[in-house]
C-alpha cells in the first residue's frame, strides 16, 4: 500500500478522500490555490503545496504544478477526485510517464469513454444495449438532419466531447432542427474545443439511473448496485437514491451485468459509473448513455446501502490488490438519499450566490452523512463550482431515509450564504418524489412553484429583541446607551426597521431584553423577553419561547430553526415621519460581482424601471433598476466588488423628498 497519495482536487471530495486516507494511516497531500490557502481541505491534510493563483487553468489544471508538488513531497499516488483533472487522459499518461500512480483507469479507458461516440461503438461490441440514433464522428449538419427521421422524433443532439448537458439540445419537430444544429455546434466548440455532434432518439419520461462498478487488475469487476440520479436541473444532479425505486430485482440484474459488459470493453480498473436512460414508462427497457471514467459526487449513498468505502477500494486497487468478494457476496441493505447543498439562489433562478461563512451548522444525527467543505470562516467565492456539502440519508427503507433526510437539512445552517436547502426541503414534500415517480423534467417542472417561506412574525420579533440584548451589552459599559427607553412621561421604543427576502417591517421593542415589549409593523404589542446562550439565541414572545440558531456580523443576523433559514438585515434605526408615504427602498447585489456602470449620478432623479447599476459576475451582465421613482443616492463605484444583498444604491420616493422641501 502506499505511504504518501496526493489528492489533485478540492473542496468537500479533497476532505472526503483525506478522511479515508487518515483512517488507513497514509500520509495525505493536499494541493492549493490562493483562494483556497485556508480551505478546510488545506487545514486537514497532513502536508500541502501551492499550486498558483485562484485561476484553475494556473493551479488544479495545471499537470506540471501538480507533478512537481507529487515529486516534492514523496507522493506514490494521486487521486484526482472528480472534476478538473479526473477524467484528463493526458493526464492520466502523464503520471504514468512520472512514475507517480494514477488511482482511476488506464489512459485508453478514459480516451475512449470520453468520446461519447467511440464509447456507444465500444459498448455495442460487447452487447450493452444504446439508444437508437446516429454516432458517427465528422457528421455533417445534412447527415444529421437526413438521419433525423430515421431516429424518430423527438430528437436529442448531444455533443461527442464533454458532459454537464453543455451543448445538449431536444428538437421536437424536423423544422428547428438545423438552427439547434448551428446552436449546438457553437457551445461545444466554445465549451470543449470539439464541435462534434450526433443524434439520439429522446426518450420519453426519461429517467436517469447509473451502476457503480469496480474492477480490479486481475480482471475482476463487479457492480454495486444502482443510483436513481433523475432529479436533476439542467443535466445536473442534486438528489440521489440508491436504489432505484423504480428497478425489480429481474432489471437490476440486468442493467447491472451491461455495466460489468461496458467496463470490460474498455480493460476497465478502479471505480467508475455506468449511465443509463430508462422510460418510467418502460421500466424494463434501459440504454446505455455514458461512462464516467472516475468516483462521482453522489458515491456515499452505494457506501451506505453496501458498508463499502469506494476510496478505500480506488486505492487498494490502484495498489495492485485483488478483489477480496466476489458478485454474490456483495449485498444491498436499506436506502439511502443524497441531496446537494450549493450556494445558490432558488428564489432567484438558482444564481450563484456567495460571501465569507459566519458560522455552519450541520447536522449529527443517527444515519446521517455530511461531506462537507465547510468551516466558520470559509469564503465562497465565484471562481469554482457552487456545490459547498452533501448531507447523505440511510434508512431501513425509503420513507425513512427520506425522512431523516428532510430532519438533517432541517438541521443544516451556513450563515452568510444563501444557499438551496429550502428548495431541496420543498422538493423533497413533492409527493411525486414522495411516491418515487420520477423523471428528469420533475425538477425544472416543479421549480417555478418553490417560493421561499417569508419571516414570520416570531423571527422578526426575535431580531429586534437580539438587538435590544447588544444594546445592553454596551450599558454595562455605556449607562447611557441602555435601551430602557426612559422618558418623562411615558417609555420609547426603539424601533429598527428589519429587511429579509421577502418581507420588511418595523420592529418595535419597549424595555430591557430581560423584560420587554415587542411590536411589529402596526400589530399587537405582546411581552417578550429575549438571551443568549452560546450559539442560540432563546426568545419568549407572548408565553411562547423559540430557540433559533443565529450568527450576527454588522448589522446583518442569520437566524434559523426547524422551519428554515432567513436573512435579517438592519436598516436603519426608523425616524418619524409626519406623513404615511413609503419609504426609501434599496437596491441590493443579487450576488456577488464587480460593478461595470452606474448609469445614474448620484442624487440626481430617476423615474421607476430606470438602469441604476449594472454588476457583472459569472461572465454574466445583471442591470439592476429603481423600484421606484424618486432621488437615487449611488452607494459603490465602478470598479467595486460587490457582496450578494449589498445595498449598492437608495432610492428617496418623491413623497418624501417633497416633505423634505
Amino acid at each position: 500500500m502506499f505511504h504518501t497519495v496526493l489528492i489533485a482536487n478540492r473542496g468537500e471530495i479533497a476532505v472526503r478522500v483525506i478522511r479515508t486516507l487518515r483512517r488507513m494511516g497514509i500520509r495525505s497531500v493536499a494541493v492549493y490555490s490562493d483562494a483556497d490557502a485556508d480551505a478546510r481541505h488545506v487545514r486537514e491534510a497532513d502536508t500541502a503545496v501551492r499550486l498558483g493563483p485562484a485561476s484553475v487553468a494556473e493551479s488544479y489544471l495545471s499537470i506540471p504544478k501538480v507533478l512537481e508538488a507529487a515529486a516534492a513531497t514523496g507522493a506514490q499516488a494521486i487521486h484526482p477526485g472528480y472534476g478538473f483533472l479526473s477524467e484528463n487522459a493526458g493526464f492520466a499518461a502523464a503520471c504514468e510517464a512520472a512514475g507517480v500512480v494514477f488511482i482511476g483507469p488506464p489512459a485508453r479507458a478514459i480516451e475512449v469513454m470520453g468520446d461519447k461516440i467511440s464509447a456507444k461503438n465500444t459498448v455495442t461490441a460487447f452487447e450493452v444495449p444504446v439508444v437508437p440514433g446516429i454516432a458517427q464522428p465528422g457528421l455533417s449538419d445534412d447527415e444529421l438532419v437526413a438521419a433525423a427521421d430515421e431516429v424518430g422524433y423527438p430528437v436529442l443532439i448531444k455533443p461527442s466531447a464533454g458532459g454537464g448537458g453543455k451543448g445538449m439540445h431536444l428538437v421536437q419537430e424536423p423544422a428547428a432542427l438545423r438552427a439547434a444544429l448551428a446552436t449546438a455546434r457553437r457551445e461545444a466548440a466554445s465549451a470543449f474545443g470539439d464541435d462534434t455532434l450526433f443524434l439520439e432518439r429522446f426518450v420519453l419520461r426519461p429517467r436517469h439511473i447509473e451502476v457503480q462498478v469496480l474492477a480490479d487488475t486481475q480482471g475482476n469487476v463487479v457492480h454495486l448496485g444502482e443510483r436513481e440520479c433523475s432529479l436533476q436541473r439542467r443535466h445536473q444532479k442534486v438528489i440521489e437514491e440508491a436504489p432505484s425505486p423504480l428497478l425489480d430485482a429481474a432489471t437490476r440484474d440486468r442493467i447491472g451485468k451491461a455495466a460489468c459488459n461496458t467496463a470490460r470493453s474498455v480493460d476497465y480498473v478502479g471505480a467508475g459509473t455506468v449511465e443509463f436512460i430508462v422510460s418510467a414508462d418502460r421500466p424494463d427497457e434501459f440504454f446505455f448513455m455514458e461512462m464516467n471514467t472516475r468516483l462521482q459526487v453522489e458515491h456515499p449513498v452505494t457506501e451506505a446501502i453496501t458498508g463499502l468505502d469506494l476510496v478505500e477500494w480506488q486505492l487498494r486497487v490502484a495498489a495492485g490488490e485483488k478483489l477480496s468478494f466476489t458478485q454474490d457476496d456483495i449485498t444491498f441493505t436499506g436506502h439511502a438519499v443524497e441531496a446537494r447543498v450549493y450556494a445558490e439562489d432558488p428564489a432567484r433562478g438558482f444564481l450563484p450566490t456567495g460571501g465569507r461563512v459566519l458560522a455552519v451548522h450541520e447536522p449529527t444525527r443517527p444515519g446521517v452523512r455530511v461531506d462537507s467543505s465547510l468551516q466558520d470562516g470559509t469564503v465562497v467565492g465565484s471562481d469554482y463550482d457552487p456545490m459547498l456539502s452533501k448531507v447523505i440519508a440511510h434508512g431501513s427503507d425509503r420513507a425513512q431515509a427520506l425522512a431523516r433526510l428532510d430532519a438533517a437539512l432541517a438541521g443544516t445552517a451556513v450563515f452568510g450564504v444563501q444557499t438551496n436547502v429550502e428548495f431541496l426541503r420543498f422538493l423533497l414534500a413533492d409527493a411525486r418524489v414522495v411516491a418515487g415517480d420520477l423523471d428528469t423534467e420533475l425538477l425544472d417542472a416543479r421549480s417555478g412553484d418553490f417560493t421561499p417561506v417569508p419571516a414570520p412574525d416570531d423571527v422578526l420579533a426575535a431580531a429586534g429583541l437580539y438587538r435590544q440584548w447588544e444594546l445592553a451589552q454596551l450599558a454595562r459599559i455605556d449607562v447611557w446607551a441602555a435601551p430602557s427607553g426612559w422618558r418623562i412621561g411615558a417609555p420609547a421604543p426603539v424601533r429598527t426597521e428589519m429587511h429579509t427576502p421577502l418581507r420588511t417591517e418595523t420592529v418595535s421593542v419597549w424595555g430591557l431584553p430581560d423584560a420587554a415589549q415587542v411590536q411589529i409593523g402596526d400589530g399587537e404589542i405582546q411581552s417578550a423577553s429575549a438571551y443568549v446562550e452560546g450559539d442560540q439565541l432563546v426568545a419568549t414572545v407572548a408565553g411562547r419561547q423559540r430557540r433559533y440558531l443565529f450568527a450576527e456580523n454588522d448589522g446583518q443576523l442569520w437566524i434559523c430553526d426547524e422551519r428554515g433559514s432567513w436573512h435579517v438585515r438592519e436598516a436603519e434605526v426608523v425616524r418619524v415621519h409626519r406623513g404615511g408615504g413609503a419609504r426609501s427602498a434599496e437596491i441590493a447585489s443579487p450576488m456577488p460581482g464587480t460593478v461595470i456602470a452606474v448609469a445614474a449620478e448620484s442624487e440626481s432623479t430617476v423615474a421607476e424601471g430606470d438602469p441604476v447599476v449594472v454588476v457583472e459576475a459569472m461572465k454574466m451582465e445583471h442591470t439592476l433598476t429603481a423600484p421606484i421613482s424618486g432621488r437615487v443616492q449611488v452607494l459603490v463605484a465602478v470598479g467595486d466588488q460587490v457582496k450578494v444583498d449589498q445595498v449598492l444604491a437608495r432610492l428617496i420616493p418623491e413623497e418624501e423628498t417633497e416633505e423634505a422641501k
